[in-house]
């Protein structure tokens, strides 16, 4: 009995030294990843075995021959079981840093919607506001002269044309964040693609009197969804027509790199500052302190523009960046080449 207990007491004190040291080691890794952590530990567990066996097969005084077969079996096992335990230590660590990240990524997108919500609110009262006192006004007849009816009608007519806008755009951003577009990528022509997109834009830059200018040359083609294609080139060009002053230019290139396509819009805005430039794709972020303010006649938007823009792009698997230049920035779109 008394030498069980000489021998629990050996093993006991030689996993005492490596669990002590174990701590230490843990306590100055703190700051370190996971997969560290879950390493030391089984380091420490297998280590704190290995020196127990040892220490024990040394105080029983076996021969030298048995005494290495002992510490060449433990070492043995040792490394099978850190080498198992690493691999699945890993696996362990990235599933709970997916999990973190997860978390962290649902806890953004709550936050989204309930200030996307909030938003949407506060911009279809004003509109809805005034569409109800219109039509109250004509319904009552306190508009009467023909002038002030056609008035009250054009602007019913704006207002609807930008709800509805408002409301597909909304649509669009749904889709994008639950997952549910669906590409149907075929070989597209970028020339046509911008030159669509530029006369789609041009009644607006003819009222802001912005001078919307196209490559002559370098137009590639893409293999992309053409409707969703269209629909970014035409939210960059909306974009820098409603942020530019007037008699401004907006300027729209594109090239082909080894790897990409690139297409490029910049405009003479007057810069973003620094301190924005993370926000411009947010949702609902219309840049009214990063960006010249919009003035009567812009068709200012509703801050999903841009938002749209990166999600489609994302969903092409591509990516889109905005950086600040001499009289402006410039937005570039960077897709996969075909």
């Amino acid at each position: 009995m008394r030498d069980m207990l000489l021998i629990g007491l050996y093993a006991l004190t030689a996993g005492g030294v490596v669990g002590l040291a174990g701590a230490g080691a843990l306590r100055l890794l703190r700051g370190r990843s996971i997969l560290v952590h879950v390493v030391v530990l089984l380091a420490v567990t297998v280590l704190a075995v290995v020196a127990g066996v040892a220490t024990v097969a040394r105080a029983m005084f076996l021969s030298g021959h048995d005494l290495t077969v002992v510490l060449v079996t433990v070492s043995a096992s040792a490394v099978i079981s850190l080498a198992v335990g690493a691999l699945f230590g890993s696996r362990l660590a990235a599933a709970a840093v997916w999990a973190q990240a997860a978390r962290d990524r649902e806890r953004r997108l709550e936050a989204g919607r309930r200030e996307l919500v909030a938003w949407v609110s506060h911009d279809l009262r004003t509109p809805l506001a005034g569409l109800r006192a219109m039509a109250e006004a004509l319904e009552d007849h306190i508009i009467t002269d023909p002038a002030g009816v056609d008035e009250y009608h054009r602007r019913i007519r704006v207002e609807t044309d930008r709800m509805t806008q408002l409301v597909d755009d909304l649509f669009e951003l749904s889709r994008i964040n639950a997952g549910a577009l669906r590409l149907v990528p075929t070989t597209v022509p970028l020339r046509d693609v911008v030159s669509d997109a530029i006369a789609g834009v041009a009644p607006l830059a003819a009222r802001r009197k912005i001078q919307v200018v196209a490559a002559h040359s370098g137009w590639p083609v893409v293999r992309a969804g053409e409707r969703e294609l269209a629909r970014v080139v035409s939210n960059l060009l909306i974009n820098s027509v409603r942020y530019t002053p007037e008699d401004g230019t907006v300027h729209i290139a594109a090239g082909h790199e080894r790897d990409s396509v690139w297409l490029a819009v910049s405009d003479t805005c007057g810069g973003i500052p620094d301190d924005d430039l993370d926000r411009v794709f947010d949702v609902a972020f219309r840049g009214e302190r990063a960006r010249t303010p919009g003035v009567a006649g812009s068709g200012g938007g509703g801050g999903l523009g841009l938002a749209i823009v990166r999600g489609l792009v994302e969903a092409h698997g591509g990516q889109v960046d905005v950086r600040n230049t001499d009289r402006g920035c410039r937005f570039e779109v960077r897709l996969p080449a075909t």
